[in-house]
């Protein structure tokens, strides 16, 4: 996901995004674990999408006025 993307989502939507992307590590570490994880690249693709998420909502945090106009 690009993050002119991520960061036209509002605040509630990032951090739905971010529970799910968090879920989904969980599942590619456990399916990495009993080998079933045939494609390791998803993994850093999804800590990827999560630090993004990550930083944009630290952004709206620091900056709160900004928050006003994505919701």
């Amino acid at each position: 996901m690009k993050m002119k993307d991520i960061r036209g989502l509002s605040t509630d939507e990032l951090r739905n995004r971010l529970n799910d992307a968090k879920e989904e590590l969980m599942r590619f570490r456990f399916q990495q674990s009993t080998g079933e994880l045939t494609d390791t690249s998803r993994m850093r693709i999804t800590r990827r999408n999560i630090a993004q998420l990550f930083t944009v909502l630290n952004q709206r945090e620091q900056n709160p006025e900004s928050e006003e106009s994505h919701e």
